[in-house]
């Protein structure tokens, strides 16, 4: 969804000579649209200017009045219209603005600052020390990656002031008035957090999912999230939510994106360049949640063509190439030549696999668990390393024993062909399944092309290697699915890469 009120787009539409409304319907109509050529599916997509929202938001204020946490009193200090927050001294710096004056910065964005003095509604944020201290230390895992909860404890041993959560209305129009008091605009930040319990119905049926809920935030907006979302939460009688997950951000060469320095990455060029499922791996494969992550071009490139294009894409041509596998089908697995051993060195002597086998079908069949559970904790790179080294290990397999090299004519070399093939597609269909989520195109190419069905792509109960332990295979046999040609094609240089951002 799209945050729209508050003072920036109120000065944004103004200098751009139209509406803060219309401003607001054709910047939201950019995110939805970013979204669909990402390939990112969603419920909902609210906007903070919706009556729904409005009327949850009165609501809420509402809660927060009952509750006797809202007084008016003056306020003043340093404050920062792009981040739409008051700032302290010790997050300022002294700089120069464009005609060579002398002013205040954020420490965090560089944004100007502009001393401001007021009468507002102020919320008592220091009484809720103790209640959010308690919620962190009983919830360990409330917020991640651990130095982001860190974070949150220290700032709750400093100073705590209670927080302006309303503007004057003379000031800011774009906004949603105070209920009772049209003098006043809602802080948009209290406004912006509430749109967390519009969507799911606040305040009626917001109960069949609060407070079991993630958010996932950039790490630039954590004490929003950590401190006074939770506290106005508690206040207005509601528990916080289950977890805040939080995330760093994207460098180019070392520096940070920054319009003047001319180094912000475009999406929707990046998509063109890379396609969805590239970009989107890229992302996910290389973006560590706690700690900020670099990106260029060529990084790109050779992450990309190495782990897509040629080690998953050229095990999938190998594999499936009429040289090899000259019927098309999902070949049958020989019990003797891979026979079933509780430990790899037994197996010298029997059957044709070797130990780097067995330690190849122990780490494909542990994979879902792995990834399952690297997915749910957030920890989406780690996912993708293990998927990575697994389709490495198979490619040694496949490697390794050179089924090109055998002669059909030889039952025995059949068989054992066979097998190599029917462990190396099960291995693929087992990426392909998991790899959903992250190159969703890709994958369902990859299923497609190994006639995995449509109800056969869930992580529950998704079998590896059934016929190692002596249970039928439901693929064994069956006709592959048509050859829809290369899997993911190699990136061109950074040269063609280039002239192909160009032209986008």
């Amino acid at each position: 969804g799209t945050d729209e009120h508050g003072l920036k787009i109120q000065q944004a539409a103004a200098a751009a000579g139209t509406s803060p409304a219309e401003l607001c319907e054709r910047i939201s109509g950019l995110f939805r649209r970013a979204l669909t050529q990402a390939g990112v599916s969603y419920t909902d997509f609210i906007r903070t200017s919706e009556p729904r929202h409005q009327r949850a938001v009165r609501h809420f204020w509402g809660a927060l009045s009952h509750a006797g946490v809202l007084y008016k009193g003056s306020y003043e200090g340093w404050y920062c219209t792009p981040e739409e927050s008051f700032l302290p001294e010790s997050q300022l710096a002294e700089r120069t603005d464009s005609q060579g004056r002398p002013c205040k910065v954020s420490l965090e964005s560089g944004h100007e600052v502009h001393w401001t003095k007021e009468e507002n509604y102020m919320f008592r944020l220091s009484a809720f020390r103790d209640p959010l201290q308690n919620w962190l230390r009983d919830n360990p895992r409330a917020i991640f990656p651990n130095p982001f909860y860190q974070h949150a404890l220290r700032w709750l041993d400093e100073d705590l002031p209670d927080l302006s959560v309303s503007r004057e209305r003379s000031r800011l129009q774009w906004g949603i008035p105070v209920p009772g008091d049209p003098a006043q605009t809602i802080y948009v930040w209290v406004d912006a957090l509430v749109n967390y319990l519009s969507v799911l119905g606040y305040p009626e049926s917001h109960g069949v999912w609060w407070p079991a809920v993630h958010h996932v935030v950039g790490k630039d907006i954590l004490k929003f999230h950590a401190l006074y979302w939770p506290a106005l939460l508690l206040a207005a009688g509601l528990e916080p939510p289950e977890r805040i997950l939080v995330h760093s951000h994207w460098t180019v060469k070392g520096q940070k994106m920054s319009k003047s320095l001319g180094n912000v990455v475009d999406p929707s060029v990046c998509v063109g360049q890379y396609g969805v499922d590239g970009f989107r791996y890229f992302l996910l494969r290389q973006g560590v949640p706690e700690r900020d992550c670099d990106y260029y071009d060529e990084k790109v490139v050779k992450l990309v063509n190495s782990e897509l294009a040629d080690a998953l894409g050229g095990l999938l041509n190998r594999s499936t190439a009429p040289s090899i596998n000259p019927s098309n089908t999902y070949p049958r697995f020989s019990e003797p030549c891979f026979p079933k051993v509780l430990d790899s060195r037994e197996a010298k002597g029997t059957g044709r696999a070797c130990a780097e086998d067995y330690e190849l079908v122990a780490a494909v069949a542990s994979l879902p668990a792995q990834v399952d559970s690297y997915f749910e904790g957030f920890q989406i790179y780690k996912a993708l390393e293990c998927i990575a080294q697994c389709v490495r290990q198979t490619n040694g397999f496949f490697q390794r024993h050179r089924p090109w090299k055998l002669d059909r004519r030889d039952a025995g070399e059949q068989l054992w062909l066979d097998t190599i093939l029917h462990v190396t597609l099960e291995c693929l269909r087992v990426y392909g399944t998991l790899l959903q989520p992250v190159v969703p195109h890709m994958a369902h190419k990859l299923l497609s092309r190994l006639a995995v069905g449509p109800g056969e792509r869930g992580l529950s109960g998704l079998a590896f290697l059934a016929r190692y332990d002596g249970k039928p295979c439901p693929f064994e046999g069956r006709q592959l699915g048509p050859d829809a040609g290369i899997l993911f094609h190699r990136l061109g240089k950074s040269e063609t890469m280039k002239k192909r951002k160009q032209e986008a």
